[in-house]
């Protein structure tokens, strides 16, 4: 008797589900990050929950079926920009059972969104944001904000990039900062202003921590977390910057200070303003 041989799985027959698995694993051949990884799998639950059909083929996916994932977000509340975000990572993955031979191949264009121009700090309010805390009365919480937010927008690097730096990246001798995580997976060097400087000499005077501890830890010494030190920063900002006003402005700025931020905090050190944060003489 002829023995029963298995036959593998033709491209039409393939659950999408099954699919997206073999997606993730070719993600994970070509070395892409967990996080990239993890934002591929939300964008994918989104879309499986708009099919609302556990069952259904890779090869049943067309281009109205993601004309109707767009309108899905959008009846979902969900604006112009998180719609293209959604639907970059549903591309990938559409693009990806092309090459595999699951879809017949066709162009996905991503659904326009407005570019929202930042409205950037005043003079004024980053004066405020800047002014060291009275170290004597305040918590260290609030004095570590405080250094954060000036680490933030002398350098402009992502808060990501920022949670990973260890105290031995910090070369005060020759005024650099050794980035080895970031986005783009490179590691840079970057100056070290001196005023920025005198700030973390300072900092790490009250630490009293290792070379290999992380700059700005979590409460148990670890590496801090990006939605944490967000919150943080978002009611630190609160306090110093927008007591009594329409809070309109508290966006994601401190997850990457656009360059105009990075330019105003330094024209602000070289006036020599009233800041008692920097030693300017």
């Amino acid at each position: 008797m002829e023995k029963i041989k298995m036959q593998p799985t033709r491209p039409e027959d393939a659950l999408l589900t099954d699919a997206f698995a073999d997606f993730l694993e070719k993600c994970r051949a070509k070395n892409l990050s967990e996080k990239t990884l993890n934002i591929y799998t939300v964008h994918f639950k989104f879309f499986r929950e708009y099919l609302s059909d556990p069952d259904k083929k890779a090869s049943d996916i067309t281009e109205d079926t993601l004309e109707g994932f767009i309108l899905y977000l959008q009846n979902r509340g969900c604006n112009d920009i998180t719609v293209q975000s959604y639907m970059r990572g549903v591309r990938c993955f559409c693009y990806y059972l092309m090459e595999e031979g699951y879809l017949q191949r066709f162009k996905i264009k991503l659904p326009k969104a407005d570019k929202r121009i930042k409205e950037t700090y005043t003079d004024t309010e980053l004066k405020k944001l800047l002014k060291k805390p009275n170290v004597k009365t305040c918590e260290f919480n609030e004095y570590k904000t405080w250094v954060f937010s000036n680490y933030l927008l002398a350098t402009g690097n992502r808060i990501s990039t920022v949670l990973s730096l260890q105290i031995k990246d910090l070369d005060f001798e020759n005024e650099m900062i050794q980035l080895n995580k970031c986005k783009n997976r490179k590691a840079q060097i970057v100056p070290m202003a001196s005023s920025l400087k005198v700030i973390l000499k300072e900092y790490l005077t009250y630490r009293k921590d290792s070379p290999d501890d992380y700059v700005f830890c979590n409460s148990y010494g670890g590496k801090g977390d990006i939605r944490s030190y967000q919150e943080m920063l978002a009611k630190y900002i609160q306090v110093v910057i927008f007591i009594g006003y329409n809070i309109v402005r508290q966006e994601k700025i401190y997850c990457h200070p656009p360059p105009q931020i990075i330019r105003q905090r330094n024209q602000l050190v070289q006036r020599n303003t009233t800041l008692t944060t920097f030693n300017l003489t």
